[in-house]
């Protein structure tokens, strides 16, 4: 996969358009927070200081389940399949969020039920998730490059015609921070960037292993230069004083009414184009999670038949860990729609809050991994900005963010003050590093072969390189 390539699965992956259509509206709207331009770009920094630790690493170790590999080659066996196992119920968590999305908004726009539009974007998404990478990867550039298209003229409408008859810059004053909805804005910018880590999945599959640091990077500086321009047009567009009110009424249209300056068949292009946009993240996530079951079982952590690859002239995809993520999210979306639950409140709300925390959580594991690797991890060429300085930063600035979000996750959940309910999801985190941990021990006992192998790897890239090397 080329230097390109990664950054489209990191960045389509985030999906701008979900961020611009849900994400920062429903910041505005739950937290009232006008500073929320500046806290995306304070925010982006912390995820780019996290992801120098995590791409050292993932280069260095160069496994496709990359938290997995990345803690077993610095803090030891346990750390690894903990992390493995974490990683694999964050991402699955996120990318089954998605077809709640997904089922609500089809059902909302063209009438029907939410789950079967949610099954038929998981057909589209588990026949792609077989194939070669290279189409995976024209379909999130393409959708990319669209979505990208639209938040331009967004920012573009916004800023040129100010609500107030002047730009403002209250979404940069730094003032705006020191305020009660401050936290839920951090969270919720945080869920914004899930998703940038993607490329170090793809290690074995890229042209040039120094590539994955940088389009990881590249991904969280540039999306954050991106959600700060959108979010500060909007504020902008309807003013920094009321932006928070109109966004919390469904009748203020937001962003399409914004976008409806520059012309009415860009909101009818937005609307489509947010759609593919949410297959295409559910696309780059469905191939992470494959990558991870597969360069897991490959080792025998997890059933050997899940490393199973596909055969063909030009590609042997994670065919094994492709159809188990399809099944676990067919499981997942059947037991929502039998239980009746809200797709977007419930389904989508906790489940992505789930993923975003775990993935969260595992960044700053890996920070830490960085900093306590061995010599033969770190390799000769050891930069102290790589596994000293942004690492210790990072996991400063991270811990912050993650505090707030934990302090702040029954508001964004929608749960009343004082129930216990929001403490379930960093138990599930909890209890899953804890199975992780009891795994290896077993595992140390009577399969010490495999034990051995933890973290290694067996080379074995899914592209040949007549798929890898062409240009994105």
């Amino acid at each position: 996969m080329t230097p390109t390539g990664l950054w489209v699965f990191g960045a389509a992956a985030s999906a701008p358009m979900v961020v611009l259509a849900g994400g920062i509206v429903a910041t505005y709207a739950a937290t009232g927070v006008t500073a929320l331009p500046l806290t995306f770009l304070l925010v982006s920094g912390v995820v780019a200081l996290l992801a120098v630790g995590y791409t050292a690493m993932a280069r260095q170790v160069g496994h496709p389940a990359a938290y997995y590999g990345i803690l077993a080659g610095g803090l030891g066996p346990g750390w690894g399949v903990a992390a493995g196992l974490v990683a694999l119920v964050a991402y699955n968590a996120i990318q089954v969020s998605l077809y709640g999305l997904f089922g609500a908004t089809l059902a909302a726009q063209l009438g029907g039920t939410w789950w079967v539009w949610a099954g038929i974007a998981l057909a589209v998404v588990g026949v792609l998730g077989v194939r070669a990478i290279v189409l995976s990867t024209r379909v999130l550039a393409t959708v990319l490059a669209v979505s990208l298209l639209i938040v331009t003229v967004f920012i573009l409408a916004g800023l040129g015609q100010p609500a107030d008859g002047g730009l403002s810059w209250d979404g940069f004053n730094a003032s705006g921070l020191a305020v009660s909805g401050i936290g839920g804005a951090v969270a919720l910018c945080v869920a914004a960037f899930m998703g940038v880590d993607a490329p170090g999945s793809f290690v074995e599959e890229a042209t040039d292993r120094r590539s994955v640091g940088r389009a990881t990077i590249a991904g969280a500086l540039v999306l954050g230069g991106v959600y700060a321009a959108a979010a500060w047009a909007m504020g902008v567009a309807v003013g920094p004083d009321d932006v928070a009110a109109v966004a919390a009424d469904p009748a203020g249209g937001l962003p399409f009414a914004v976008l409806e300056r520059a012309g009415g068949w860009w909101v009818s292009l937005a609307s489509v184009v947010l759609v593919f946009a949410v297959i295409t993240s559910m696309l780059a996530f469905h191939s992470v999670v494959a990558r991870y079951v597969f360069g897991m079982a490959r080792e025998g952590v997890l059933p050997a038949g899940l490393a199973r690859a596909g055969s063909g002239t030009r590609v042997s995809a994670p065919r094994g860990g492709s159809l188990a993520q399809t099944t676990v999210a067919a499981l997942v979306v059947a037991a929502f729609a039998v239980a009746g639950v809200d797709p977007l409140a419930v389904m989508f709300t906790w489940l992505s809050t789930l993923g975003a925390m775990g993935l969260l959580c595992l960044l700053l594991a890996a920070s830490v991994a960085a900093l306590a690797a061995p010599a033969r991890v770190r390799g000769d060429r050891a930069g102290v900005w790589q596994w000293r300085l942004a690492p210790a930063l990072g996991l400063l600035g991270g811990a912050v963010v993650l505090a707030l979000t934990v302090v702040n996750v029954d508001s964004l959940l929608g749960a009343a003050p004082g129930s216990p309910l929001p403490f379930l999801l960093p138990a599930i985190l909890a209890g899953t590093a804890l199975a992780g941990g009891a795994w290896t021990g077993h595992l140390r006992q009577s399969r010490p072969e495999v034990y051995a192998g933890i973290g290694r790897g067996t080379p074995a890239t899914h592209a040949v390189p007549d798929a890898i090397n062409v240009s994105i």
